[in-house]
């Protein structure tokens, strides 16, 4: 492995990159893990079945039943990848010590065992809201008529960020919270300006109290399941927002139309908002939050990312709950896949193209572009995770397994 580390090294000189200063990279590039791939959105309210616009599917055995299990199959999982990441949560993960305790109650106080994990695991946390899943979920909840249930969503959204600004201060970093609400509409609306106006309202309000140890991220969609005529927060109103009150917008892989580019909207978005949010998963026809696989959309978010220098301007998210596959698994392959993006953009020859590029000489620009696709890009990644003492490709298989046999499947 040395010996291929070496000869990869060489390669990549030839071409005017060094490959340890791209391990230095890659070192410092941070996944924020989703908790929710553990137990397929469940959380810990015992709120019942998911609804508001989400689904997971599959029901693969051993999915972690409460807070202690979730603790022990992401550290698990954290044990087999490279690097030093961070733990994403919604609302719902809180413990709430067998109490009711509804959504606009909710406190910093709720999540101190989660702060004293983060603390100990050297895992600095993220944050969500969570508008699904809740007897006044419905269709609507920052963007319903009804201002009971509207102010309702928008005290526990004040909530979340007193939350998150507490984890913030916890770890000494910012949390980076997230805000998706499923509203929309079934069929055919006439109230499209309403609604809107409803939520640009409900947004101000959340807004309105300056936080200091977090940052606020708003997320579109094209379509929710049950929603399938009309999504009030969609990627036109939550880029306006964004635009104009400087917030973070999330690029969700998911929620595009499939012939769309999320790429694409990199460079777009950055030259008018501070910095990004990316939520990656894997789309197979429509926001089915399959595992992220090396594909080349992926591949080509990544290389943008890169490409504008924004490396510092954008935060990494995972989104996908597959409850299909072995859970441990899912986070496994899709967090080294997420990484393996990010090297080969990393160890892309991007001055040389775009010298080339700008010079009008097409056929270098491809010739390097294709040829960086079979570079030994694998033999830097094997070494990057030599480095970090976690197994080298599918070793990690046999880790899972035994997992599976001694603790998940004994569930």
């Amino acid at each position: 492995m040395s010996k291929a580390y070496e000869i990869a090294r060489e390669r990549y000189a030839a071409l005017g990159i060094d490959t340890e200063k791209v391990l230095d990279q890659l070192q410092n590039f941070h996944l924020s893990m989703h908790c929710w791939q553990a137990d397929d959105v469940a959380g810990f309210e015992s709120a019942g079945d998911l609804t508001g616009g989400i689904q997971a599917t599959g029901n693969y055995p051993g999915k972690a039943r409460n807070v202690e299990e979730l603790r022990s199959d992401i550290l698990k999982a954290k044990s087999l990848i490279p690097g030093t990441h961070r733990l994403n949560l919604h609302e719902i993960y809180g413990e709430f010590g067998g109490k009711k305790v509804d959504r606009d109650q909710v406190g910093p106080e709720h999540f101190e065992g989660w702060m004293q994990w983060s603390r100990e695991h050297n895992t600095p946390l993220d944050f969500n809201s969570t508008s699904f899943s809740h007897p006044k979920s419905g269709n609507l909840s920052l963007s319903n008529p009804d201002k009971g249930i509207r102010d309702f969503w928008i005290e526990h959204t004040k909530r979340c960020r007193d939350i998150a600004d507490a984890m913030g201060k916890n770890q000494g970093d910012p949390c980076i919270m997230n805000v998706w609400v499923h509203d929309g509409c079934k069929d055919l609306s006439v109230n499209h300006y309403m609604y809107r106006s409803l939520l640009k309202d409900s947004l101000d309000q959340i807004f309105a109290e300056k936080k200091t140890w977090m940052k606020d991220c708003i997320e579109g969609k094209v379509f929710g399941i049950g929603l399938e005529s009309f999504t009030v927060g969609s990627h036109d109103f939550y880029t306006a927002y964004a635009a104009a009150n400087g917030k973070i917008p999330t690029i969700d892989t998911g929620h595009y139309h499939p012939t769309e580019s999320p790429a694409d909207k990199v460079s777009a978005l950055l030259q008018f908002v501070p910095e990004l949010m990316l939520h990656v998963s894997r789309p197979v026809r429509w926001d089915s939050d399959h595992v992220t696989i090396m594909d080349d959309p992926t591949l080509e978010l990544f290389a943008e990312i890169v490409r504008a220098g924004a490396l510092d301007r954008v935060h990494y998210g995972l989104d996908y709950f597959d409850g299909a596959i072995n859970r441990i698994g899912a986070y496994v392959i899709g967090s080294r896949a997420a990484q393996k993006c990010m090297l080969r953009a990393l160890l892309e020859p991007t001055a040389t193209i775009s010298k080339y590029e700008i010079e009008g000489r097409t056929a270098e620009v491809l010739t390097y572009l294709e040829e960086a696709k079979a570079m030994p890009w694998g033999a830097v990644y094997d070494e990057f995770c030599e480095r970090n003492g976690v197994p080298v490709g599918e070793a990690y298989l046999k880790e899972i397994a035994d997992y599976e046999k001694n603790v998940t499947l004994k569930r």
